[in-house]
């Protein structure tokens, strides 16, 4: 149960005085729609975006225009906008003077008996906002402030400045903020005193409220102390619920699954080729884990290609033989359906069940698979999340095995585990993942890594190329596909304009078409699961040569007759995402090559994308580098990892605080692991201020 001291922070953000439903719901926009609802602490973790100075005093004569100034001046004349209030182009204008110099001040759409309440002709003033200069005579537009001036000293010297959304201004959201700042409890000290004393941290509150009052732009830097405190505390939190996570999968009883190796046999025979020292050496973990009695959970990164599925697979074979069952669960369906057929062979070699379940399999065929399953009839069965669904269960499942892992966060990894008494877990990711992002996203597994190329693997050759010497490349590609060679060609997709990305995929296909003369498919997002798949089914069967995609086939498509894989706007690729597209060739006999192609303007970033992918095909240098180049947000972001990202931390920039949070996390459950202690009564509070309630749920009550 939360702690009764934060009860004030999880209150709705609409208990605020002036925070009402069409403000709160603006508000919730900013905070990115917590799935809660927005509570007074997503407001507190909303850290400024940038500080106003309203220090700046001079008198108007010494003004610089485009500088916020703070004056005091006498009102000399109202001049209202000419013709209705609310002219078109003629603003209400207000003439008022210091000593030194005379200033307008000016409004849009003023309303004059309000502005003759605020500016009363003969009263003295203090106004705050911006001075420009218009036609040599200076003005200041919709000041910020206008104050008498026995009020001036409560005018703020540095101001706050939050993120905004259309209809959201800056003061109801300021006014927002303090008003939850204002609600933090005194909270009690979580972290090590020695460590807060050599860091020269303030205390929580303290570094709360100095992160929300910036005085210079250095202030809002993710390296400035405040902002430090508060990032580790988060980290510390992240890596202490990881722990418990781990430390329960540990300790809840697995059992020991060994298999004869007799199925593992028939289908090591099947293969057309020898497993690699890498993959060995990974099955080799995995079995170890499978055969002790507690409860497996590991994480298997290979390279695109590496024969990470081929793994898995020996892997579900040891525990069909023991007598259990094993799932295989991808994200989307032209995954499974790819994995379906590509285990296919080698199950019916070591003459084992196959079976498949996605939202596609409906009514009766739907329930005759789930009486087989539940029944023990199927012993590998692949599927969607639809594998989640409360309906799906099995005989008695020993393996669950998990591709494209960065899917799928820690509360998905949960839920599988419990659909087996005790089920071993196995994730696997073609993503590799930097140290960094390994230990904030994954610390709560065991992590193998199959390197090096797969046997038959060819390097392939990449080339950058601009979008004006697309006829070049037209004319290299009828050349190739002329010779019987295949290619994809990749356009891109972005949620914000799907339609216009969509028209330009077909609307390549069809220019393609023309300029070729060849049949030319087309699979993108949008089609219904039967059009992509008989897409597919005929660039595999050689009868397009020609597969024009969206990043629908970034992810595990395996046609190992393509050689020549063009990315169109390039530039709008992330790393990892290119180097997935590029592992899509270069996987049979023929050379193969990656052509990015990439339009104007092209910015710093992408120009640094495009070099790294000319320059090496080692994933696990384009990993570090994607992270240097995007940071973590963007490659951890919640839509596509299905984990909760960072509200005030950077595992980039604090990779050195992360790294301390992992070994202390680490220290602190070995002394206390049920956190009963001083400190580990206030490291409860943390874990629950950063909304790490599941992993509190593993702590013993005290």
């Amino acid at each position: 149960m939360r702690p009764a001291i934060l009860f004030p922070l999880f209150a709705e953000i609409r208990t605020l005085s002036g925070v009402g439903p069409k403000l709160e719901k603006l508000i919730a926009k900013i905070l990115g729609h917590p799935p809660t609802g927005p509570r007074l602490v997503d407001l507190v973790f909303d850290l400024p975006v940038g500080v106003v100075d309203r220090s700046y005093r001079p008198r108007l004569i010494e003004a610089e225009p485009g500088r916020i100034a703070t004056v005091e001046i006498n009102v000399l004349e109202h001049k209202p906008s000419r013709g209705s209030s609310h002219s078109r182009g003629q603003p209400y204008r207000v003439m008022v003077s210091d000593d030194s110099a005379v200033m307008d001040l000016v409004f849009f759409h003023g309303v004059a008996e309000y502005l003759n309440s605020q500016l009363p002709a003969g009263s003295r003033r203090v106004v705050s906002g911006r001075i420009e200069r218009f036609k040599d005579r200076l003005q200041m537009a919709h000041p910020d402030y206008i104050v008498p001036p026995e009020q001036a000293a409560g005018l703020p010297a540095h101001e706050p400045v939050y993120g905004l959304t259309e209809g959201l201004t800056a003061k109801p959201m300021a006014k927002a903020v303090r008003g939850a700042l204002d609600r933090v409890p005194r909270l009690p000290e979580w972290q090590d005193e020695a460590f807060v004393k050599r860091e020269g941290f303030d205390a929580f509150n303290a570094a709360l409220e100095a992160a929300h009052n910036p005085v210079h732009e250095a202030d809002l830097a993710p390296t400035a102390p405040a902002r430090r405190r508060l990032a580790y505390d988060e980290m510390l939190a992240n890596q202490l619920a990881l722990r418990l996570i781990r430390e329960n999968m540990r300790q809840s009883k697995g059992r020991s699954v060994t298999g004869t190796g007799r199925l593992k046999a028939l289908a090591v025979g099947a293969l057309p080729f020898a497993l690699t020292d890498g993959q060995l050496m990974a099955l080799g973990e995995i079995e170890q884990d499978m055969a002790s009695d507690r409860r497996m959970l590991r994480l298997l990164q290979g390279d695109v290609g590496s024969g990470k599925t081929i793994v898995a697979l020996l892997a579900m074979l040891g525990a069909v033989e023991a007598g259990l069952q094993a799932a295989l669960m991808a994200p989307t369906e032209l995954l499974v359906r790819q994995h379906l057929a590509s285990l296919e062979p080698y199950a019916n070699a070591a003459g084992v069940r196959l079976a498949c379940l996605t939202g596609r399999e409906k009514g009766v065929g739907r329930e005759a698979t789930l009486a087989r399953l539940a029944a023990g009839e199927i012993d590998i069965l692949v599927g969607t999340h639809a594998l989640f669904s409360e309906d799906v269960s099995f005989r008695d499942l020993g393996l669950a095995v998990v591709d494209e892992q960065h899917r799928f966060g820690v509360h998905q990894r949960m839920k599988l585990q419990s659909k087996g008494r005790p089920a071993d877990v196995l994730v696997m990711t073609a993503t590799p993942i930097p140290r960094t992002l390994a230990l904030t996203a994954y610390g709560d597994m065991d992590v193998s890594r199959i390197t090096g190329r797969p046997p038959g693997r060819k390097p392939v050759e990449t080339r950058v190329l601009s979008a004006d010497r697309l006829e070049e490349l037209i004319a290299h590609l009828r050349a190739a596909l002329d010779r019987g060679e295949r290619a994809y060609w990749v356009c891109p997709l972005v949620e914000e304009s799907e339609k216009i990305d969509l028209a330009a995929a077909e609307g390549r296909a069809v220019m393609l078409k023309q300029a070729l003369g060849l049949p030319v498919g087309l699979v993108h997002g949008k089609m219904k699961a039967a059009e992509r798949d008989a897409a597919m089914a005929a660039f595999k069967a050689g009868e397009t040569k020609l597969l024009v995609a969206t990043t629908v086939i970034e992810v595990g498509v395996d046609v190992p007759e393509a050689t020549i894989m063009v990315v169109e706007h390039a530039e709008r690729f992330g790393l990892a995402q290119l180097h997935q597209l590029r592992g899509r060739v270069g996987r049979g006999a023929g050379k193969s090559s990656c052509i990015l192609v990439w339009h104007e303007p092209l910015g710093e970033t992408a120009r640094a994308r495009l070099k790294t992918m000319r320059d090496t095909d080692d994933g696990f240098v384009i990993a570090e580098e994607d992270l240097r180049l995007r940071g973590a947000g963007e490659m951890l972001g919640t839509r596509q990892s299905g984990m909760e990202a960072f509200r005030l931390a950077d595992p980039v920039v604090h990779a050195d605080l992360l790294a301390i949070a992992h070994d202390d996390a680490r220290l602190v459950l070995a002394r206390d692991p049920d956190l009963k202690s001083s400190r580990g009564r206030a490291l409860r509070v943390l874990l629950y201020l950063f909304g790490r309630d599941d992993a509190v749920r593993y702590l013993r009550t005290g």
